[in-house]
């Protein structure tokens, strides 16, 4: 059981956390045909969504409601008004999804009653969805964000109805410390039960690095309307992550659907119970490419292991990844002296080890000098710490803007817990220290030899001994 601490310093030095908005801005790009919109300034807005572009290195659509000095003051009703009409007539979406900032939730804004006055006064906007969540973001982090932007999305939009429930489809709410390459990976082992998965949200068909045929001015793929709508008929519901255990409530308190949390699908035994899950729920057994695959991953640990032991990592991410990633090292033989993370969970208590801190990159980076820790992981944001202290630094998390191919990392699943091994252990390797030539000098007549030099060309046969400190004196006989 680890002790959550919370970090006690007036100012973040160095803030490890993204806020609120964008985490909600985040999860909506994962719905089909969505403009999602933040409700204040536009500086806000811009700097979301240079983190979102830098990080996937794609277009991305989002839109503010440009709030100003007056309008601020006297309320935004006709801000989301105008904003409603411009989106709906420009970019024509299905979904409009709007969330707040910290410039309008301090003003007060009732944004729910701006939408349903906008609504009444413009009936065209009744072919387009419109959600509000509410994202502060002077309190939380991103994976507050993108839960309450979730939870908003499947309390909102499903239907009620009493048909009877497929249990052949399964909703899966994913949270924010998932890829898209980790959404097709866990796609994957769920199609391979026979079982009809539907994400929410889907980053996978919207962020997965691929060039549309058509330009659209909304979201390029993800969930669509339509599977919002019918998630009270699936069977069953996985929460990835102890963030969408909200969610999951939610839905089966609108629509009656069960659900089960999984807290992570990294490494073996995490991704034992996930399948075991999966087997139950199909009532099939777990097909053989599967069994390979586990097999697979148990030898890779063997391979790994070896380079992990004893080493010492400093760990610094949202709760929910630092609870997947710093298990699977802690179960390879790594040690966690320092583990940073951003905001408050239920999971964080269950990490085994002696602290976690809630704080920044400073608390990060001290505590990793303090420790005299071997390898950083962390997002890009932790590559001037590592400069400092000398230290490699191994990118996870958001936002990774110095690196290419963040849409296609897989952590999870047999071949992603596999591949994070090799990934991290080879790290481990590249500190090994390697001989040299200055590790066996040569005598300076043995280099000029080298070189071809005539007049010291020669080396003498006689090879010098150094004298033995201890050496004792001969005895000599003496008549």
């Amino acid at each position: 059981m680890a002790l959550v601490v919370e970090s006690k310093k007036a100012c973040a030095v160095n803030p490890l956390k993204m806020s609120q908005p964008l985490g909600a801005s985040f999860a909506f790009m994962g719905l089909a045909s969505c403009m999602p919109v933040m409700h204040g300034s536009q500086g806000c807005t811009s700097f979301g969504l240079v983190l979102l572009v830098r990080h996937f290195k794609e277009a991305i659509p989002l839109q503010t409601t440009a709030m100003n000095e007056a309008t601020t003051i006297m309320g935004g009703a006709e801000n989301v008004e105008k904003a409603l009409l411009n989106i709906r007539s420009r970019a024509k979406p299905q979904i409009i999804a709007i969330c707040s900032t910290g410039l309008t939730e301090t003003k007060g804004d009732d944004v729910e009653a701006y939408v349903r006055l906008a609504e009444r006064k413009h009936p065209e906007l009744a072919d387009t969805a419109v959600v509000y969540v509410s994202t502060p973001d002077y309190v939380g982090a991103m994976q507050d964000g993108w839960a309450k932007a979730v939870q908003g999305l499947v309390s909102q939009l499903p239907e009620v109805t009493d048909a009877p429930k497929d249990a052949q489809r399964v909703n899966v709410l994913a949270g924010c410390h998932l890829t898209p390459g980790d959404i097709e990976e866990l796609r994957d082992l769920i199609e391979a039960f026979g079982l009809v998965p539907t994400f929410v949200p889907d980053i996978s068909g919207s962020l997965d690095g691929h060039i549309p045929d058509d330009w659209l001015g909304t979201t390029l793929g993800g969930t669509t309307l339509a599977q919002l709508r019918t998630l009270g008929g699936a069977g069953h519901t996985l929460a990835i992550g102890e963030q969408m255990r909200s969610a999951a409530e939610a839905l089966q308190a609108r629509c009656g659907v069960p659900f089960t949390v999984v807290d992570r699908v990294t490494g073996l035994l995490a991704v034992d119970r996930f399948v075991q899950t999966l087997s139950e729920l199909s009532g099939r057994p777990v097909p053989q490419r599967l069994r390979r695959q586990r097999s697979q991953l148990v030898d890779a640990m063997l391979d790994g292991h070896f380079h992990f032991g004893g080493k010492k990592v400093a760990l610094g991410a949202e709760p929910d990844l630092l609870f997947a990633v710093g298990n699977l090292l802690l179960e390879m033989g790594a040690e966690l002296p320092v583990c940073v993370t951003t905001t408050p969970s239920p999971v964080l208590a269950g990490l085994p080890v002696d602290k976690v801190l809630i704080g920044d990159l400073e608390d990060f980076e001290l505590g990793a000098k303090a420790a005299g820790c071997d390898l950083l992981m962390t997002h890009s944001h932790g590559r001037q710490a590592a400069e400092r202290l000398g230290v490699p630094l191994f990118r996870v998390g958001f936002p990774i803007f110095d690196r290419i191919g963040n849409s296609h990392m897989c952590h999870v699943g047999y071949r992603g817990t596999r591949r994070l091994i090799y990934e991290v252990g080879n790290a481990f390797i590249e500190l090994i220290p390697h001989h040299g030539p200055d590790d066996w000098p040569l005598p300076p007549a043995a280099v000029a030899a080298a070189q071809g030099l005539p007049e010291v060309a020669h080396v003498s046969p006689e090879i010098p001994r150094f004298k033995r400190a201890d050496a004792q004196p001969a005895l000599i006989d003496t008549p």
